[in-house]
């Protein structure tokens, strides 16, 4: 594996097949390139859609001893964080060294946020505070901790994880770098220019030398939806598909951070990313079918790494 690491979207069909063939699944997916599987998480997105991030990944660390997985993001506004530590600590026994910990505030559904029993003004101060709070407790610390939001005393969440769980942090605006740069150990972006990714960079190194985090091991990421086919139009037409089913937006709102076409067209479209810094490239294939995807997604890698 070269320094970039490729994420993959768990595939669409996953859950509906037999293990064995889920077993099989990640291990094509590992031979061809990828490093981890990344899901996302909601609670009742929308229409009431959605997976629980943290189940799905401590399922999918036990169907294959090598590839990573990855919350790509997980709501942690949502959740306590005592318990969400707890989670981490049970995940990096029975997956150790193999966690990747994506969190963002989310927002695409204010309504989502509210039924949860949290006030949408305060998403991202929670999550700020229970960075902090889990920080401490991975790190095997005693946490007392008093905030806005959350008031704790000697909080301990045993074993501590033998190997540091990677916190990368998603959103688009200024706060979410900020929020790398206090608490993370990467950013991962989505929906944005190169120029921006590459300014993004900057504002979180900033923070970080202003915050005094020295010698971190930026784990910077990108994750686009592409669309594949052999022809641009073809292609164009199933992700517009998917993503509007998903957001229930127009597609031509994405269309403009949206790689499509063959694969050699998606890499094409996505090494200026790894050239301004990105570490992790999470793919939302979306093909003719999952194995289209799997072969689409060893394409990808295999030029993006070789670059």
């Amino acid at each position: 594996m070269s320094e970039l690491k490729i994420g993959m979207a768990t595939p669409v069909d996953f859950w509906r097949t037999g293990r064995q063939d889920r077993a099989k699944m990640l291990d094509d997916a590992w031979h061809a390139g990828v490093n981890h599987i990344f899901m996302a998480d909601h609670v009742s997105f929308r229409n009431g859609s959605g997976k629980d991030g943290m189940v799905e990944i401590a399922a999918l660390s036990q169907l294959h001893d090598e590839i990573a997985v990855m919350t790509g993001i997980y709501l942690l506004p949502l959740r306590h964080p005592l318990p969400v530590a707890r989670q981490l600590s049970t995940l990096s026994e029975i997956a150790p060294g193999r966690i990747l910990f994506g969190i963002g505030i989310g927002g695409e559904d204010r309504h989502e946020v509210e039924i949860c029993g949290v006030d949408p003004r305060t998403r991202g101060k929670r999550t700020n505070e229970s960075l902090a709070i889990i920080r401490g407790l991975l790190a095997g610390e005693t946490v007392d901790f008093d905030g806005e939001i959350f008031q704790i005393e000697k909080a301990i969440i045993r074993p501590r994880p033998v190997k540091p769980i990677p916190v990368i942090v998603g959103g688009r605006s200024n706060a979410a770098l900020e929020r790398t740069g206090l608490y993370g150990d990467g950013w991962i972006g989505t929906w944005c220019s190169v120029r921006r990714f590459e300014e993004a960079i900057g504002i979180i190194d900033g923070v970080a030398r202003t915050a005094g985090r020295q010698d971190i091991n930026w784990q910077h990421g990108y994750q686009p939806w592409v669309g594949v086919a052999d022809t641009r139009e073809e292609a164009r037409a199933r992700v517009a598909a998917a993503m509007e089913a998903f957001y229930h937006v127009p597609f031509e709102q994405f269309e403009r951070y949206v790689p499509y076409g063959t694969p050699e067209d998606v890499a094409g479209a996505l090494q200026p990313y790894v050239s301004a810094g990105c570490r992790i490239m999470n793919l939302k294939v979306v093909a003719g079918n999952d194995n289209e995807s799997l072969q689409a997604v060893k394409i990808i890698a295999g030029q993006l790494q070789a670059d």
